[in-house]
Protein backbone atom coordinates (compact mmCIF):
# COMPACT_ATOMS: atom_id res chain seq x y z
CA UNK A 1 0.00 0.00 0.00
CA UNK A 2 1.27 3.13 -0.76
CA UNK A 3 -0.27 6.34 0.44
CA UNK A 4 0.52 10.10 0.18
CA UNK A 5 -0.20 12.67 2.62
CA UNK A 6 -1.59 16.20 1.40
CA UNK A 7 -1.27 18.99 4.58
CA UNK A 8 -3.95 21.82 3.22
CA UNK A 9 -2.55 25.20 4.74
CA UNK A 10 -2.89 27.49 1.78
CA UNK A 11 -5.44 29.96 3.37
CA UNK A 12 -5.47 33.27 4.41
CA UNK A 13 -6.35 33.22 8.40
CA UNK A 14 -8.48 36.31 7.75
CA UNK A 15 -10.50 34.86 10.96
CA UNK A 16 -7.58 34.02 13.30
CA UNK A 17 -5.68 37.22 11.87
CA UNK A 18 -2.51 35.14 11.69
CA UNK A 19 -1.10 32.02 10.00
CA UNK A 20 -2.95 29.55 11.65
CA UNK A 21 -0.05 26.87 10.43
CA UNK A 22 2.33 29.15 13.05
CA UNK A 23 0.12 29.05 15.94
CA UNK A 24 1.65 26.32 18.85
CA UNK A 25 0.04 23.35 19.97
CA UNK A 26 2.77 22.28 22.41
CA UNK A 27 5.82 23.02 21.12
CA UNK A 28 5.31 23.11 18.11
CA UNK A 29 3.18 24.84 15.67
CA UNK A 30 0.38 23.10 14.19
CA UNK A 31 1.77 22.37 10.94
CA UNK A 32 4.89 21.29 12.35
CA UNK A 33 2.54 18.95 14.45
CA UNK A 34 0.68 17.43 11.68
CA UNK A 35 3.98 16.58 9.62
CA UNK A 36 5.56 14.74 13.08
CA UNK A 37 2.08 12.70 13.60
CA UNK A 38 2.18 11.81 10.00
CA UNK A 39 6.49 11.40 9.80
CA UNK A 40 5.63 8.36 11.90
CA UNK A 41 3.03 6.59 10.02
CA UNK A 42 2.91 4.59 7.12
CA UNK A 43 2.80 7.75 4.50
CA UNK A 44 5.31 8.01 1.73
CA UNK A 45 5.15 10.90 0.96
CA UNK A 46 4.34 14.90 3.04
CA UNK A 47 3.03 17.78 0.46
CA UNK A 48 2.40 20.58 2.22
CA UNK A 49 0.48 23.13 0.00
CA UNK A 50 0.71 27.03 1.15
CA UNK A 51 -0.55 29.99 -0.47
CA UNK A 52 -1.62 33.54 0.96
CA UNK A 53 0.61 33.48 4.02
CA UNK A 54 3.68 31.24 2.54
CA UNK A 55 6.75 33.49 2.53
CA UNK A 56 5.49 33.52 6.44
CA UNK A 57 5.10 29.96 6.65
CA UNK A 58 7.04 28.28 4.69
CA UNK A 59 10.97 28.69 7.00
CA UNK A 60 9.04 26.99 9.98
CA UNK A 61 8.99 23.70 7.84
CA UNK A 62 12.62 24.11 6.15
CA UNK A 63 14.30 21.43 7.55
CA UNK A 64 11.00 19.05 7.61
CA UNK A 65 10.81 15.55 5.17
CA UNK A 66 8.11 17.42 3.34
CA UNK A 67 7.60 18.73 -0.37
CA UNK A 68 6.66 22.34 -0.49
CA UNK A 69 4.17 23.29 -2.90
CA UNK A 70 2.50 26.73 -3.71
CA UNK A 71 -0.95 27.67 -4.78
CA UNK A 72 -1.36 30.73 -6.55
CA UNK A 73 -4.93 30.58 -6.90
CA UNK A 74 -5.44 29.96 -2.92
CA UNK A 75 -8.10 32.34 -2.97
CA UNK A 76 -10.48 30.40 -5.49
CA UNK A 77 -11.34 27.75 -2.19
CA UNK A 78 -9.91 24.48 -0.56
CA UNK A 79 -10.57 22.61 -3.50
CA UNK A 80 -8.15 23.99 -5.32
CA UNK A 81 -4.96 23.67 -3.23
CA UNK A 82 -6.22 19.64 -2.87
CA UNK A 83 -5.75 20.17 -6.70
CA UNK A 84 -2.26 21.60 -6.11
CA UNK A 85 -1.43 18.71 -4.07
CA UNK A 86 -2.97 15.78 -6.67
CA UNK A 87 -0.90 17.38 -9.68
CA UNK A 88 2.58 16.45 -7.07
CA UNK A 89 1.39 12.98 -6.68
CA UNK A 90 1.92 10.10 -9.28
CA UNK A 91 -1.22 8.07 -9.98
CA UNK A 92 0.77 5.48 -10.96
CA UNK A 93 2.53 4.60 -8.00
CA UNK A 94 -0.29 6.01 -5.46
CA UNK A 95 -2.93 4.12 -3.77
CA UNK A 96 -4.64 6.86 -2.26
CA UNK A 97 -4.19 10.26 -0.66
CA UNK A 98 -4.38 11.26 3.40
CA UNK A 99 -5.68 14.72 3.21
CA UNK A 100 -5.58 17.13 6.60
CA UNK A 101 -6.62 20.57 7.04
CA UNK A 102 -3.93 22.49 8.93
CA UNK A 103 -6.77 24.25 11.44
CA UNK A 104 -8.07 20.42 12.20
CA UNK A 105 -4.82 19.45 14.56
CA UNK A 106 -6.01 18.26 17.31
CA UNK A 107 -6.82 14.79 15.66
CA UNK A 108 -3.98 12.18 17.18
CA UNK A 109 -1.97 9.62 15.64
CA UNK A 110 -4.10 6.93 16.55
CA UNK A 111 -6.79 7.69 14.58
CA UNK A 112 -4.47 8.37 11.89
CA UNK A 113 -3.78 5.02 12.76
CA UNK A 114 -7.15 3.76 12.41
CA UNK A 115 -7.46 5.40 8.80
CA UNK A 116 -5.06 4.04 7.33
CA UNK A 117 -5.90 0.84 8.78
CA UNK A 118 -9.17 0.79 7.10
CA UNK A 119 -7.63 1.88 3.76
CA UNK A 120 -5.62 -0.78 3.74
CA UNK A 121 -8.06 -3.47 4.27
CA UNK A 122 -10.07 -1.83 1.01
CA UNK A 123 -7.87 0.37 -1.38
CA UNK A 124 -11.39 1.57 -3.02
CA UNK A 125 -12.81 3.06 -0.52
CA UNK A 126 -13.05 6.69 0.71
CA UNK A 127 -12.29 6.69 4.59
CA UNK A 128 -13.54 9.44 6.45
CA UNK A 129 -13.82 9.64 10.42
CA UNK A 130 -17.31 9.88 12.16
CA UNK A 131 -18.13 11.43 15.65
CA UNK A 132 -21.67 11.24 17.25
CA UNK A 133 -23.14 11.13 13.56
CA UNK A 134 -21.17 13.43 11.99
CA UNK A 135 -18.54 13.36 9.47
CA UNK A 136 -14.75 14.97 9.44
CA UNK A 137 -11.41 15.15 8.96
CA UNK A 138 -8.84 13.75 7.82
CA UNK A 139 -10.29 11.80 5.08
CA UNK A 140 -8.81 9.20 2.44
CA UNK A 141 -9.25 9.77 -1.17
CA UNK A 142 -8.51 6.53 -3.31
CA UNK A 143 -6.94 6.57 -6.61
CA UNK A 144 -10.03 6.14 -8.29
CA UNK A 145 -11.34 9.55 -7.59
CA UNK A 146 -8.50 11.05 -8.37
CA UNK A 147 -9.48 12.13 -12.02
CA UNK A 148 -12.77 13.26 -9.89
CA UNK A 149 -11.47 15.44 -7.29
CA UNK A 150 -9.50 17.59 -10.33
CA UNK A 151 -12.28 18.28 -12.24
CA UNK A 152 -15.01 18.77 -9.27
CA UNK A 153 -16.52 22.16 -8.90
CA UNK A 154 -14.75 24.80 -6.81
CA UNK A 155 -18.37 26.07 -5.13
CA UNK A 156 -18.79 22.46 -4.26
CA UNK A 157 -14.97 21.14 -3.93
CA UNK A 158 -13.90 17.86 -2.26
CA UNK A 159 -17.80 17.23 -0.72
CA UNK A 160 -19.49 17.17 -4.16
CA UNK A 161 -16.72 13.98 -4.80
CA UNK A 162 -18.11 12.28 -1.85
CA UNK A 163 -21.67 12.79 -1.94
CA UNK A 164 -21.49 11.13 -5.61
CA UNK A 165 -19.55 8.00 -4.02
CA UNK A 166 -21.60 7.44 -1.21
CA UNK A 167 -21.39 3.51 -2.09
CA UNK A 168 -17.36 3.42 -1.55
CA UNK A 169 -17.85 5.52 1.55
CA UNK A 170 -16.04 4.12 4.99
CA UNK A 171 -16.55 5.74 8.27
CA UNK A 172 -14.55 5.09 11.07
CA UNK A 173 -16.69 5.86 14.02
CA UNK A 174 -14.56 7.44 16.78
CA UNK A 175 -14.77 8.44 20.68
CA UNK A 176 -12.54 12.01 18.92
CA UNK A 177 -14.23 15.16 18.27
CA UNK A 178 -11.40 16.73 17.43
CA UNK A 179 -12.25 15.45 13.71
CA UNK A 180 -14.66 18.40 13.62
CA UNK A 181 -13.09 21.28 15.42
CA UNK A 182 -11.72 23.80 12.79
CA UNK A 183 -9.60 26.40 14.89
CA UNK A 184 -10.80 29.14 12.61
CA UNK A 185 -10.58 32.42 15.35
CA UNK A 186 -8.62 33.47 18.49
CA UNK A 187 -11.48 32.31 20.27
CA UNK A 188 -11.81 28.73 18.80
CA UNK A 189 -7.23 28.33 19.87
CA UNK A 190 -8.56 29.92 23.13
CA UNK A 191 -11.41 27.33 23.90
CA UNK A 192 -9.82 24.38 22.04
CA UNK A 193 -5.79 24.90 22.67
CA UNK A 194 -4.92 27.07 25.75
CA UNK A 195 -7.33 25.58 27.89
Amino acid sequence: MRISSIILSAGSSERMGSPKALLKIGEKTFLQHIIEILSKKYVEEIHVVLGALSDEIEPSIADLPVNVLINGQWDSGQLSSLITGLHAIDDDRTDGVLVWPVDHPLVSGVLIDELLNAFENDHAKIIIPKYNGRRGHPVIFPNKTFHELRSASPDEGARSVVHRNESIVYEVETSEEAILINIDTPEDYINYIKN
